[in-house]
């Protein structure tokens, strides 16, 4: 008989510690006042489980959740998450009646799109319009405001036009003044949509937008990165000092040997120890989104102390430089979190992998189990 996924431990987890998710909903709220939060947790939730993060983020204070996909949005809903979920994008018209037995927020942003939400003739569905103010990725180009928003209005009863919406491109450098013009088009195009519609939701801030840009605080405010306490960009570090980070990557040593100066470790066997060191061998690798560029040059703590990986990263395991002190199997590798007085930052991985932290948490691969820690609020 097969056992089912994830459920024989494994020497390799991930830590979700939700007290930490509350505490940066609670540090954002602080910030964004009185702005409502809404919590992006697509891709579940950044690598970091969906459902898990919704309810820790709800309990908070966060009064609604964001995805991209309409199966990620009834996966919320199949756990008995009621809270008001947006999906960030237009949908492909055969999602209209899943969308719609679900209780979804659909975005719209073309004639297409709202015709197909219309045609189902449920009363009072609510939608939200999409913006492109610049980020040129998807969105109604403002020009086509005014007749979009009349489609809308026409296709009264059925539809409500709930909320009006734009995404940041480089909110994550405060100084680049392309923000500002996003936000003055945006501005402009709500005035169109306000001729014909008196109330509706408005937002524009991601996580930089909210951090960095107290003119993007709108009635809403959509936060990824930041819930996960990880910086949504180098020049925003020192503003998420507050934050805490909510992924811990751990494993064990699965094995311990020692090697003689001028031995070779790995495929390619591209490391040579300078001296004899003890190896210890961890069971977590590349298909589990350590990737194999960080060899060389990112550490693992062991006992406290940052220690190297050595050798290529291989798709199970990888192999750490130990020196001269007493490894044992079975003792904790952190790969990403802290131990003792180190701590390895997601981000740290980012830099040394030329990349940003939401992929180095998105990566964390499906096999590696995610285990809740901490105190919700």
């Amino acid at each position: 008989m097969t056992a089912p996924r994830n459920s024989v431990p494994r020497w390799a987890w991930a830590e979700i510690d939700v007290g930490a998710v509350a505490h940066n909903v609670e540090t954002l709220l602080g910030l964004v006042a009185p702005a409502q939060l809404w919590v992006v947790v697509k891709a579940d939730a950044y690598g970091h489980g969906a459902v898990t993060v919704a309810r820790a983020a709800l309990a908070a204070g966060a009064t609604g959740l964001c995805v991209a996909l309409t199966s990620e949005g009834v996966a919320l809903r199949d756990a008995g998450i009621d809270a008001p979920v947006l999906v960030l994008s237009e949908q492909p018209p055969e999602h209209a009646a899943v969308l719609v037995a679900h209780d979804l927020v659909p975005t719209v942003y073309s004639a297409a799109g709202i015709d197909a939400l219309a045609a189902l003739r449920y009363e009072g569905l609510p939608v939200h319009l999409k913006l492109d103010t610049g980020m040129h990725r998807v969105g109604a180009d403002p020009d086509d405001v005014s007749a979009l928003v009349e489609r809308i209005v026409g296709c009264a009863p059925w539809l409500r036009l709930d909320g009006v919406f734009t995404h940041l491109a480089v909110a994550d450098e405060p100084e680049d003044a392309f923000t500002a013009a996003q936000l003055e088009r945006f501005d402009a195009a709500l005035a169109t949509v306000e001729r014909s519609v008196a109330r509706s939701q408005v937002h524009a801030a991601n996580s930089a937008g909210a951090i960095a840009h107290p003119a993007a605080r709108r009635s809403i405010v959509r936060a990824g990165i930041a819930v996960y306490g990880i910086s949504p960009g180098p020049q925003l570090d020192d503003r998420c000092a507050e934050l805490r980070s909510v992924l811990s990557l751990k494993a064990r040593v699965s094995f311990v040997k020692r090697v003689a100066a001028g031995e070779r470790v790995s495929y390619g066997l591209l490391h040579r120890f300078a001296a004899p060191a003890t190896v210890a061998t961890v069971p977590i690798g590349y298909a589990d989104g350590v990737r194999r560029s960080l060899f060389p040059g990112q550490d693992v703590l062991i006992g406290g102390r940052r220690r190297p990986i050595v050798g290529v990263v291989t798709m199970d395991q990888l192999m750490v430089d130990c020196g001269d002190d007493d490894v044992a199997v079975g003792d904790e590798v952190v790969l990403i979190g802290a131990q003792g007085g180190e701590r390895i930052r997601a981000e740290e991985w980012a830099v040394r992998l030329g990349t940003i932290g939401y992929e180095i948490v998105c990566g964390i691969g499906a096999r590696v189990p995610r285990v809740v820690v901490g105190e919700p609020s």
